[in-house]
């Protein structure tokens, strides 16, 4: 077995031809997509990973200097890509991961068919007259709520982001997602996530792209999704009735649906 394989805990499922490769946000894990896999196993190739030191990844493998940026995390999708000999991929890629797959189809851009982002954001921080949502006293409570309390932290922040209070068995889910991320690493993640600023690779992509933006975001406002729609080339846009963070948790049917219509539509390419 490939040691990628073993490294970043690669699941591999489905019956089709056509590669879909998705990839989890920050401090959760391959987990969060189980609610949607099933609707692509029959006519996909689904690809599963998670970032070294969530799930069942080898954390021995974990290099703070090599994560400190998002282009660490990039360079372990295309580790995956090269592993598994990967072409044509629809990269689906939620929140963070978003901009992990634009940069990685930035340097590699002829094994990408399309890339879905799912809550998008190239930069979180508030800067002049862009709008990120978070002021730099927010992120650096996050971060000391991270260091003090992880536990308390994903308790927290899990129905905030999860905007689901009627089912409350999926916030249940998502607090031991986070919690299977190494508190440490979790941090780290954090600060790459939210000191990154990716607007200016935006006009350098040039695979079609899908933005998915749900109607209340907590943590990435509605204008953001316009933002990248503006800023990238042959992007679209779609503003979801989901609310929250976690459309694939919350709202599956309707995340399926606007995945798979990006896909088969040729004219969105």
């Amino acid at each position: 077995m490939h040691p990628v394989l073993v490294r970043n805990n690669i699941k591999i499922l489905g019956e089709g031809s056509q590669i879909i490769v998705f990839a989890h946000g920050f401090g959760c894990t391959q987990s969060t997509w189980k609610y949607i896999t099933h609707s692509f196993l029959k006519d996909y190739k689904v690809i599963l990973f998670d970032y070294i030191g969530s799930g069942n990844t080898d954390i021995s493998q974990y290099d703070y200097h090599k994560y400190a940026t998002l282009e660490g995390y990039a360079c372990d999708v295309l580790d995956i890509i090269a592993a598994l000999q990967l072409q044509e991929i629809i990269f689906v890629g939620h929140s963070v991961s978003a901009m992990i797959g634009m940069i990685a189809a930035i340097q590699k851009p002829d094994v990408f068919k399309k890339l879905i982002f799912i809550g998008p954001s190239p930069k979180y921080l508030n800067d002049q007259h862009y709008i990120g949502g978070f002021k730099t006293e927010d992120i650096a409570a996050l971060f000391n709520h991270i260091v003090n309390d992880y536990s308390g932290w994903a308790k927290a922040i899990s129905p905030a982001v999860l905007d689901c209070p009627h089912k409350p068995e999926l916030t249940e889910f998502l607090i031991e997602c986070f919690e299977e991320t190494n508190p440490s690493i979790a941090l780290a993640f954090a600060m790459a996530t939210f000191k990154t600023d990716c607007r200016e690779k935006l006009k350098e992509l040039s695979v079609p792209s899908l933005t998915l933006a749900m109607a209340n975001d907590p943590l990435v406002p509605l204008h953001i999704g316009e933002y990248i729609r503006e800023y990238t080339p042959n992007n679209f846009l779609v503003v979801m009735k989901a609310t929250g963070h976690f459309p694939q948790i919350c709202e599956p049917e309707e995340t399926v649906k606007e995945i798979k219509k990006f896909i088969m539509d040729e004219h969105m390419c």
